[in-house]
């Protein structure tokens, strides 16, 4: 019996931990879209941002009184690859405004000073016999 309740314990914190680590992956593939009019739909920021890969989920928030676009949304990608795609591709528009698309963070983070800053330099270490030109090109 113990035993069988070990089992049955172990396999909830396995379902559990893949729900987090699930979670935290769609985390890295969400974009906040700021900026929007109220007359884009669902239907149209979806057919903006699927020229960068394939959307999992695509929402406008709305007001819940008079179901208003709030002027913001979010777009959720299949690959942070397909992300990164669309991040690159910035400014953006839509329906005649210029949006502001920005990694999500989450709630809990949102408070945290500096979570909001676009980087502007990365520090790569441990490379050898290598000229500027090549990290650029990489980069």
């Amino acid at each position: 019996m113990a035993e069988m309740m070990e089992s049955e314990i172990e396999q909830s914190f396995q379902t559990v931990t893949s729900w987090k680590k699930n979670k935290e992956q769609e985390q890295f593939r969400k974009l906040f879209i700021g900026g929007l009019s109220s007359e884009t739909t669902e239907e149209s920021l979806r057919n903006y941002y699927k020229q960068w890969g394939k959307l999992i989920s695509c929402e406008i928030i709305r007001d819940h009184a008079s179901k208003r676009s709030r002027g913001f949304g979010f777009v959720t990608f299949s690959s942070m690859a397909e992300v990164d795609a669309a991040m690159a591709a910035r400014p953006h528009s839509s329906d005649g405004k210029t949006i502001a698309p920005k990694r999500a963070v989450p709630r809990e983070e949102s408070g945290q000073r500096g979570v909001f800053l676009t980087v502007k330099k990365l520090f790569v270490g441990g490379i050898k016999d290598t000229e500027e030109h090549h990290l650029r090109d990489y980069f």
